[in-house]
């Protein structure tokens, strides 16, 4: 048995009937050089892989009378005809009614009472493809732990057994031994809070300052301060996505001419995307938005369960028009919102985290997801994980793209994930129902702010064509 770490148990407790906290992670697949390839054929070869990834296993257990946060256990076996599922594209089978059927397949939450996960192979894909969609509940597994995942899922060979659990006798799964083991762990916390309260006061001090050394910048957002904006309501349980690649080597070669990160480069397209939308929206762009940003503690190319990463809140200046200006007061924010981070400590709010009350968590937070109209920390979530280097190859059929996104949060109806792999950095955006006409405005977006900056920069605002990607789905 494993129990959940804080951060694990937020994920789980913060799901309500409106907030839905799973990850999706989209691969798509040319089969053309595979004869008679489909669902069966998939599920017959996949099925030992998933069956590889131990985790895909784990099923929760929670503790009698909810007095400390669930366990995870493992099962012998994947229910196959229930996890693995067919699904179909609508006609013409493009790009657009790819991602429409994945916003549908998000809107909807998983049964607790099994392993959290479900796998859709979608078939009806033009030019010889189909897509599968693994939903996964962001309790089992954060970015880089998907990551992991899907690179052993993907690899040529099928591969070794990973996170297996300690098999348990149903002796250690009894109510006694279940509130024992509670009760030492709750000593256990109440010995390390004298020194997390000594350490987040020391963490505290030294963002302070370090603030004032820095001095003022009237230009980046107020920390906890995420001012009003059409993506801030009360969220919506239906979803939305949409998707569309660029090519990594223009990205790269941005950030390099502009003496930049990728990650600057991520946030600066946001923030231009954003302020477009925001003009559209609300007619006004003029107040920097706050990102949340996951940074992971533990990027072990090994680690494939577990949620280990804290947040930055960097400024968004959607309130600058130059594009130039916008990447270098990005690349300010999120240098500030790094150092904050390490400041402060990069464990100290999962550490906060493992305090929560199993009890009463769960009725905050839907309390929050009714009523919040403004996330109160951020304006949105964006996310850049670096996904596979090598192009998986499965059955003989080469996956030309692969997509992640993560879930949308209480009072914030969007989520963009940017997802690298082989040659293309990967946009997806997720929100709900009530945020856009068309969540391919976001996407637009996207790529008319990445164009905009290169146009800035003096480069071409001609970008590389993905020529393995489906043909992009611009608004309608």
């Amino acid at each position: 048995m494993k129990r959940l770490n804080g951060v694990d148990a937020m994920m789980l407790y913060s799901e309500t009937p409106e907030i839905h906290m799973h990850t999706l992670k989209i691969g798509i697949l040319d089969v053309s050089q595979v004869g008679g390839f489909d669902f069966d054929v998939f599920r017959s070869v996949a099925l030992p892989r998933l069956h590889a990834l131990a985790p895909l296993r784990y099923q929760l257990i929670d503790v009698p009378g909810k007095v400390h946060h669930p366990f995870w256990v493992q099962n012998d076996k994947i229910d196959v005809d229930y996890h693995i599922r067919r699904a179909r594209v609508a006609a013409p089978g493009g790009r657009r009614e790819l991602d429409q059927l994945i916003g549908e397949i998000a809107g909807t939450p998983l049964d607790r009472s099994r392993p959290l996960w479900e796998m859709y192979v979608a078939e009806g894909l033009s030019d010889n493809k189909i897509a599968v969609i693994h939903k996964v509940h962001h309790v089992l597994a954060d970015g880089v732990a998907s990551a992991n995942q899907l690179a052993m899922a993907i690899q040529a060979a099928e591969p070794a057994v990973g996170g297996e659990l300690p098999a348990v006798s149903s002796e250690s799964r009894g109510r006694s031994r279940l509130l024992r083991a509670a009760g030492r762990d709750h000593l256990r916390q109440l010995r390390r809070l004298p020194g997390l309260m000594n350490e987040t006061v020391t963490g505290v001090a030294r963002v302070r300052k370090q603030s004032r050394i820095r001095g003022q910048h009237p230009d980046l957002a107020r920390n906890f301060a995420p001012p009003p904006s059409f993506i801030n309501h009360v969220v919506s349980p239906g979803r939305r996505f949409a998707t569309a690649p660029l090519a990594l080597a223009d990205v790269k070669q941005t950030a390099r001419h502009l003496q930049v990160t990728l990650n600057d480069i991520v946030l600066a397209t946001a923030a231009g995307a954003l302020r477009a939308l925001q003009l559209r929206y609300d007619e006004r762009a003029d107040a920097p938005l706050i990102a949340g940003v996951p940074i992971s503690y533990d990027t072990s190319p090994g680690r494939l369960t577990g949620n280990e990463f804290s947040y930055m809140t960097p400024s968004l200046p959607v309130h600058i028009e130059d594009p130039l200006a916008r990447v270098r007061l990005t690349a300010t924010a999120t240098a500030i919102a790094k150092e904050n981070h390490h400041l402060l400590g990069a464990t100290l709010l999962p550490s906060w985290l493992t305090y929560l009350p199993p009890t009463l968590t769960p009725g905050v937070f839907r309390t929050q997801a009714r009523r919040l109209e403004s996330a109160m920390v951020m304006n949105l979530t964006i996310s850049n994980v670096p996904g596979p280097r090598d192009r998986g190859v499965f059955e003989g059929a080469t996956i030309d793209e692969i997509y992640s996104v993560g879930p949308i949060v209480a009072g914030s109806g969007m989520n963009i994930t940017v997802w690298s792999y082989v040659d293309q950095l990967a946009i997806s955006v997720l929100t709900d129902d009530r945020t856009l006409q068309d969540p391919h405005e976001a996407t637009d977006a996207m790529i008319e702010a990445f164009a905009e900056i290169r146009r800035a920069a003096g480069l071409s605002d001609q970008l590389t064509p993905v020529e393995t990607a489906l043909p992009l789905a611009r608004a309608s």
